[in-house]
Order: structure tokens, then C-alpha cells, then sequence
């Protein structure tokens, strides 16, 4: 459920109690209370259908295939934006057995960014602080590649340490100085190492 949709549904909750913890006023009241009960009812029903019909536009998945090597890839892939208004693509993925290794990729558009290797993704929750290793240049394909728009970083570390699916901020030095994760997507990164299907 977006944002909107949440606050929406909220304010018609509200509204509704705030309604019928007022039925029992005085008669001369009745008219304007039976007009704001339909309003209630009236937002409430909206709220329900917006519920039950419109899909969710802030739900990444986790998704599996068999590799090319016929080991398991599990991945989760999001599309977030900055501060800055700019789009990054963030792929979280675990290639082989269960437990195994989880990498970072963080895509840029090419041509409109250089992301110089290696430099360390810095990343924080309240009061604590990762700094996630560049393994960029250990991807053959990522080496060769002349755009340098992507970048991948160890997510051992971070999830290692990660006991909730809390809020993050991603800091990449001279790239972008915030790009939001949402707890949704840090859920799915922390249920990688052990995701068969």
C-alpha cells in the first residue's frame, strides 16, 4: 500500500469514529451527524476498494533462477531515488548455495555518471555505520565494462550485523551523498543468504 493510500485509509478510520463517538449528541445535531457518518462511510468504502484494488507500486521482489552454471541465483531488485531526484537501479544477489555470499550492485544511468573504483560504500542506520568493501573489479564482466556506471560491494558485513529491517542511507563519495533504502527492500537483502525459491 503507497503512501497516499495508507493515509488515505487512515483518515477515514478517523473520521469514522470521530462520527459515531458523536451519534449520541442532541437531536439538533442528528442532521449535520447523519451527513458526516455518510462522509465516513462514503471514505471508508473508497478506502477498502483502494485497498483491495490497486496494486502496490513500492514492492520489490526476490527472484530465482538457475544460472548458467545450473547454481541457484536469487536476487532482489529495486529502482530507488536520491536526494537529487536521480534513479539508481539496486540489485542485491546470491549466486550458489544457501549461506552463500551476497553482493551489492548499484547501476547508474551511462554517460550522466563515472563511478571510479575502488571506493567504499558508506551506509547508515541511526547511530551506526558500515563501510562496504568495492568489489567491483573482481566481476570480469564489471571490469571491462567502459561506462563505469555500475559498482558492487560486499553486503556480508551490513547483514551480518543487521538484527531488523530497519531504514538505511547509502553514501557514495562523489556520487550521490544520500539515496534512501526503505525497510521493504533491506527485508529482502536480509533474506538472500538463506532464499531457495
Amino acid at each position: 500500500m503507497s503512501y497516499r493510500q495508507r493515509w488515505f485509509f487512515a483518515y477515514a478510520v478517523k473520521t469514522f469514529f470521530e462520527v459515531m463517538s458523536s451519534a449520541g449528541s442532541s437531536a439538533s445535531h442528528r442532521w449535520p451527524g447523519l451527513f458526516m457518518l455518510k462522509r465516513a462511510l462514503a471514505c471508508f468504502f473508497v478506502a477498502v476498494v483502494l485497498l483491495l484494488l490497486s496494486p502496490s507500486l513500492a514492492q520489490a521482489q526476490v527472484l530465482t533462477n538457475e544460472s548458467d552454471e545450473s547454481s541457484l541465483f536469487v536476487r532482489s531488485f529495486e529502482t530507488l531515488r536520491d536526494l537529487d531526484y536521480h534513479s539508481w537501479q539496486v540489485v542485491a544477489y546470491r549466486q550458489g548455495p544457501l549461506g552463500g555470499p551476497v553482493v551489492l550492485r548499484i547501476v547508474g544511468y551511462p554517460g550522466k555518471v563515472r563511478l571510479n573504483h575502488p571506493t567504499a560504500l558508506l551506509v547508515h542506520a541511526g547511530r551506526r555505520d558500515w563501510a562496504l568493501d568495492d568489489i567491483t573489479m573482481a566481476s570480469p564482466q564489471l571490469a571491462k565494462d567502459g561506462r563505469e556506471a555500475a559498482a558492487e560491494f560486499d553486503l556480508n558485513p551490513l547483514l551480518d550485523d543487521l538484527t531488523n529491517n530497519r531504514p538505511l542511507r547509502l553514501q557514495l563519495a562523489g556520487v550521490f551523498t544520500e539515496l534512501p533504502v526503505p525497510p521493504y527492500v533491506v527485508g529482502e537483502w536480509r533474506s538472500l543468504p538463506q532464499a531457495s525459491q
